[in-house]
């Protein structure tokens, strides 16, 4: 019997590092100990409970064999000190006589296993692979509950309110399946990092790959999502793939769809229809494994009624809807948004961070967001580089009438931060290329403002 539990250990594919065995027979507690090795790295066996309890506070145990002939109630009772001071060591419990109301004691204190003396070496065996198993799985949680916390804080998610505690969850519950994601919210609340999160917990091998879909012809969208053969129309040289192809096995992320253009939009929903694209001047279909996720700060409903986005891509494309919390919905957030931007952006500025002092949390707390976290982000950025505190930089910010009446500016300080903001708002449309559209969403204001500031400067 000995040999068949230490080769069904031999086989087993978990392993524990520790057990302790407290048994007053000194033949059983002898078989437990030699039969254990195979299992347990450490097998350590005593006779009474209060050389156990010794042991174990001197070295950490997986598992606990225990023998209740010579006092129940006091093994029962350490049991329950250890459940209490939050030990999730495994207990067996070995008993003689044991009762309804011990079983009853050892369930409620999430006793693994209560077995009979004299047990048979397959229950004991049982015993032993069922704890493995549930070792494993507990585990796993485990393991699966830091993933997700990396992830989200990987993805730069910040937040602890409860309107990002439910946008979570939404995304742990739905990122593993292949259905389509419609994610709203206003500019600037972080759809493409909720979009992040949703691939890379997903588990799927391909790539993420996002596309704006604003600013782009149909002519011009559909050779960049579909790809296009030699010679499909002039300047076409040689053969491309498309990002649909770039994303096969992975995510592509359809940013602002509500600017599609409507003949793109019948192109996008054959291939939701199909799961296969054809590049463009070709005759050959291609079969691809692409998840949707789409985003928007626009009511698409309403823009179905207008008639300037298609019906069946809207019913295709609202399978899961995920809607973005604004700022001003959970701005308990903001404190540790504020701390992340300080950390983050002091690295990337190459300046000391600075912490947010409570006075300025409270005033950063009462204001409005209109352009959410991506304003709140360049409001920390401009701190940093002007080394000014946010209430002052607050009252430059493009989308701030007046952020506080007890802040008083002069007029040199206002030069100097009208200055600061105009190097900033140049060097994030130089970062974007020129493109003055991609530039106003990354500063969060709106592309007439950005505009009209060039414009007032008396730029090209």
């Amino acid at each position: 019997m000995e040999a068949s539990l230490q080769v069904a250990a031999a086989n087993s594919s978990a392993r524990l590092s520790s057990v302790l065995i407290i048994e007053a027979d000194h033949q059983v507690r002898n078989f437990l100990s030699r039969s254990l090795y195979g299992y347990f790295a450490l097998v350590e066996s005593c006779e009474r409970l209060s050389d156990a309890i010794e042991l174990q506070r001197r070295c950490h145990f997986d598992l606990l064999i225990a023998d209740t002939a010579a006092d129940a109630q006091s093994t029962l009772d350490w049991v329950r000190e250890l459940r209490q001071a939050g030990e999730l060591l495994g207990v067996i419990l070995l008993a003689e006589n044991a009762d309804i109301e011990m079983a009853l004691t050892a369930l409620r204190l999430d006793v693994q296993d209560l077995l009979a003396k004299p047990f048979d070496i397959e229950q004991l065996q049982s015993s032993l692979e069922n704890f493995v198993e549930r070792r494993r799985c507990r585990m796993e949680n485990k393991a699966l509950r830091r993933q997700v916390q990396n992830l989200f804080n990987a993805s730069a998610i910040i937040g602890e309110s409860l309107p990002m505690r439910n946008l979570f969850k939404v995304i742990e519950r739905v990122a593993a399946t292949s259905s389509t994601v419609l994610i709203e919210g206003e500019s600037g609340t972080g759809k493409e990092l909720a979009a992040r999160a949703l691939h890379d917990f997903s588990g799927r091998k391909g790539a993420f790959v996002p596309i704006n879909c604003g600013g782009m012809s149909a002519e011009l969208m559909e050779s960049e999502l579909f790809g296009h053969v030699r010679g499909a129309f002039t300047g076409a040289a040689q053969a491309r793939e498309g990002l649909f192809s770039f994303a096969d096995k992975g995510t592509l992320f359809l940013d602002e769809i509500g600017e599609m253009p409507l003949p793109m939009q019948a192109h996008l929903l054959r291939v939701l229809e199909s799961r296969s694209i054809r590049p463009v001047g070709s005759n050959r279909e291609i079969a691809v494994d692409v998840r949707i996720v789409a985003a928007t700060n626009r009511d698409l409903q309403q823009m179905v009624k207008q008639g300037k986005f298609r019906r069946d891509l809207f019913y295709r494309l609202n399978v899961i809807t995920i809607s973005m919390p604004p700022l001003r919905q959970r701005s308990e957030d903001i404190p540790l948004l504020a701390q992340y931007f300080c950390k983050s952006l002091s690295v990337d500025l190459g300046v000391q961070p600075t912490a947010v002092a409570e006075a300025e949390i409270q005033h950063l707390t009462s204001y409005d967001w209109p352009g959410n976290v991506r304003e709140l982000k360049n409001v920390i950025e401009r701190c940093l580089l002007l080394n000014l505190s946010p209430s002052v930089c607050l009252s430059v910010s493009p989308n701030a009438k007046s952020a506080s009446t007890d802040v008083n500016n002069n007029d040199n300080e206002l030069s100097l931060l009208e200055e600061v903001e105009k190097r900033h708002i140049l060097r994030i449309l130089n970062r974007q290329g020129g493109n003055k559209s991609a530039a106003s969403r990354e500063l969060g204001i709106s592309r007439k403002t950005l505009e009209r500031k060039i414009k007032a400067w008396e730029l090209d």
